[in-house]
């Protein structure tokens, strides 16, 4: 059942849909059109109402309801673009059918190996089929599982009439990968009530939690002199940045964290004696104690401008999301209804909180409580991503399933 939905998938991750972070445009880059305009053609040919494709890139249609009486309008949505962090153009896959539970070699000249020594969690779908890369791109399962795993759901709803819905939205939005995803989404256009984002990993995961989220970014002024004549003259910016990078908590970086335990993540550090740049992403689950991580950093600030001078290092807070779960608590049906329709198509529901963020999660804040469901990938935004394809297949059942319990309430 669903078989079509590796089809779709293949013919989707053809397209690079890059998106680029040092763009100011809406989309990022124009090659995410490609997509759009391949989905808006196979959405039209599905014969679903009120197909657009608005300016900002954002693809949105309807399936009408074919029952009487009064149910929620579904959504479901996924994203077009792929990471920036790694090539996704000319992108292999390969297809391993009847996984024997072993590394997987996608390049054995440059040893670039899924090893199940590094990546034990593969060895669970022995005997099923995986889509890999070739060691040179990443694939895009991220998020063109949940693309195609919402065409197949509703190519099946409109060739079989006779199961009954209520109104489904669907929606394919650019730019999540540099979280700009919803910056133009027109919640009121979209007309749901609520939605799912098809976006998460591995069967079976179901998130209503994110972090809480903040970009700190950091200028530190130096002064450069002559290193012959620097005494008690010179002050270096790189020295500078590093002195307050280390007045930070050390086990409260990524790398030593887990669950729901936040961290201060350093993803850049450029200059030169005379000035440096820094910039970190700060996360919490807990409102509050972001807070306090917000205000850790502000007295690391304040330290070093004490011991170096006033305007040495300015700092500028930036929130950028919020933890989707105070806005989806209040409708916790959403949930329950994911978790009963993944139970009864035999997956076992893995609730867990989510270490970073979805568009989902903004789009609560907008109205539309979002949670997230399973695409059925691993080891995102890199050369050893992989797909199941019956964890696609599942999580097109789970999106008709769900369709059909909120059709019987």
């Amino acid at each position: 059942m669903h078989q079509g939905v590796t089809e779709k998938f293949l013919r989707y991750v053809a397209i690079d849909t890059q998106s680029d972070e040092s763009s100011e445009s809406s989309p990022s880059s124009a090659k995410q059109l490609d997509l759009a305009k391949l989905l808006v053609k196979e959405l039209k040919a599905l014969g679903l109402k009120n197909v657009s494709l608005d300016k900002y890139g954002y693809v949105m249609a309807e399936l009408p309801s074919n029952i009487k009486k009064k149910v929620p309008a579904l959504g479901f949505i996924a994203h077009m673009d792929t990471s920036p962090d790694m090539p996704g153009v000319n992108i292999k896959p390969r297809i391993i059918k009847n996984y024997d539970g072993k590394d997987v070699v996608l390049d054995k000249k440059k040893n670039i190996v899924i090893t199940t020594a590094d990546f034990p969690e593969i060895k669970q779908y022995k005997g099923q089929t995986l889509i890999t890369t070739d060691g040179s791109t990443l694939l895009g399962a991220d998020d063109k599982a949940g693309i195609a795993e919402i065409m197949t759901a509703v190519e099946y709803l409109v060739k079989h009439p006779e199961v009954k819905h209520g109104p489904i939205k669907i929606g394919f939005t650019p730019d999540e990968e540099v979280g700009r995803g919803v910056d133009n989404f027109d919640v009121k256009k979209f007309g749901a009530d609520f939605a799912y984002t098809m976006d998460g990993g591995a069967v079976g995961e179901l998130e209503y939690e994110n972090f809480n989220a903040t970009m700190a970014s950091i200028t530190i002024q130096g002064r450069n002199i002559h290193p012959g004549y620097a005494k008690d003259r010179m002050k270096n910016a790189i020295l500078i940045g590093m002195e307050l990078n280390d007045l930070l908590p050390v086990d409260q970086r990524p790398e030593f964290t887990v669950g729901y335990e936040g961290f201060y993540h350093i993803m850049k550090f450029d200059g030169s004696v005379e000035k440096a740049t820094m910039k970190y992403i700060i996360r919490d689950h807990d409102r509050a104690k972001i807070g306090k991580k917000k205000e850790f950093i502000t007295r690391a600030v304040e330290f070093i401008n004490k011991k170096y001078g006033a305007g040495t290092v300015t700092l500028e807070l930036k929130d950028q999301y919020f933890n989707m779960r105070e806005k989806v608590e209040p409708v916790f049906h959403i949930v329950e209804t994911a978790k009963k329709a993944m139970e009864l198509c035999g997956v076992e529901p893995h609730v867990i909180p989510i270490r970073g963020g979805t568009d989902g999660s903004r789009l609560s804040y907008m109205g539309l409580p979002c949670p997230n469901i399973f695409a059925g990938g691993h080891n995102f935004h890199g050369k050893l991503e992989y797909v199941v394809v019956e964890s696609m297949e599942k999580a097109t059942a789970v999106i008709l399933k769900i369709i059909e319990l909120y059709t019987a309430k």
